[in-house]
């Protein structure tokens, strides 16, 4: 081969190389970047904190990763995606939005993931997610929505996980969320939510994780959580809890861990924990308890875990089931120095692990 034409084939790659350059920018917008690893890949586009105040009209048709976070996106209209059908994953965190048209998302069949983080959202509009046959993450934490009903779940089939912390929220109405047949996780922390009707959780068949964290709570309806068969781990820390019941805590046969740390829990019904066979971790420090029936734990053969400091355990013969157990079990006591009696005076700040089951006397 000549030297002459050695350079007209490196001319020739040279030129295919530029086209397919100019392909894979075609259709993106001025101010984002777009790109691809290799030719047979679809497009990433990147918007991330472009100054932008809308979403971007022009877009490549092969484009499945959209990043548009922290920009100053107000709204998303009707048919904001018919031009990229092929899109599976869209970040809008912490833009400006607002309103979301009932048909924004119509025709994004493959779409996956989807972030609206950090905005104004007030509302959801009904079936507004319904094309979105395929989606698995949806994150709609630290907005102002205020309610949550079956309609605007509807569609929603795959859906797996669904975050809604920092929010408005102030109740739960009865089948909120019947459409979420595949749910497993649901985040509902730091809201305002007050009460949860007894079929709120109806249809979550497939939860597995449930964070009421930081909420409002000072009761639950007696069989809220029966439909929830395969729940695993529910997180009700840093609510107002006085009371707990069998009759609460119903349908519960899978749950491992079960979190009520700083509620104000005052007294446990002696079943409560009896359908709960798989317990693994019970966190029930930073109450107000003052004695149980340690009676209770010992239905719970695979309990690995127990927080009870930061309660004001009353040291006398009430408690005598409890030293009994702690006295048998392999569980572990976390942190057992700070398992400490209040009362009565006589052994006030003594340590529990010192205490003897047949020393301990009923008041006067």
């Amino acid at each position: 081969m000549t030297a002459c034409s050695v350079e007209m084939q490196h001319l020739a790659w040279l030129m295919l190389a530029i086209l397919w350059m100019v392909q894979v920018v075609e259709g993106c917008p001025d101010v984002c970047k777009c790109s691809r690893k290799s030719r047979s890949e679809k497009m990433e586009v990147n918007c991330h904190k472009r100054g932008l105040r809308a979403f971007p009209s022009k877009l490549p048709p092969d484009a499945w990763i959209l990043k548009l976070g922290e920009n100053g996106i107000t709204d998303v209209k009707a048919n904001a995606l018919r031009s990229i059908p092929k899109i599976e994953s869209i970040n809008l965190e912490r833009n400006a939005i607002k309103s979301i048209h009932p048909q924004a998302f119509s025709g994004a069949k493959q779409l996956m993931l989807l972030n609206l983080f950090g905005n104004h959202i007030t509302t959801l509009p009904p079936r507004g997610f319904q094309d979105l046959l395929n989606l698995r993450f949806l994150m709609l934490g630290q907005n102002q929505i205020g309610t949550v009903k079956a309609d605007m779940f509807a569609g929603m089939r795959n859906l797996s996980d669904l975050d809604l912390p920092l929010n408005a929220l102030t109740m739960l109405p009865s089948n909120a969320f019947k459409p979420l047949i595949a749910l497993k996780v649901l985040d509902l922390s730091l809201n305002r939510i007050q009460k949860i009707a007894p079929k709120a959780f109806n249809g979550l068949r497939q939860l597995m994780f449930l964070n009421l964290d930081n909420n409002s709570l000072k009761t639950l309806p007696a069989g809220a959580f029966k439909p929830l068969r395969s729940l695993e781990m529910l997180v009700l820390d840093n609510n107002f809890l006085s009371a707990l019941s069998l009759s609460v805590l119903d349908g519960l046969d899978n749950l491992q861990e079960l979190y009520l740390r700083n509620n104000v829990l005052e007294l446990l019904s002696p079943d409560a924990f009896r359908s709960m066979a798989k317990l693994s971790q019970l966190a029930l420090s930073g109450n107000r308890l003052k004695t149980v029936d340690g009676n209770m734990f010992a239905h719970m053969p695979d309990l690995m875990k127990l927080h009870l400091h930061d309660n004001p355990w009353e040291c006398d013969c009430n408690l005598i089931s409890l030293v009994q157990w702690m006295g048998q079990t392999k569980a572990a006591l976390s942190p057992r120095e700070a398992l400490k009696c209040v009362g009565p005076p006589e052994l006030q700040n003594k340590s529990f692990s010192s205490l003897q089951a047949d020393k301990l006397i009923c008041p006067a």
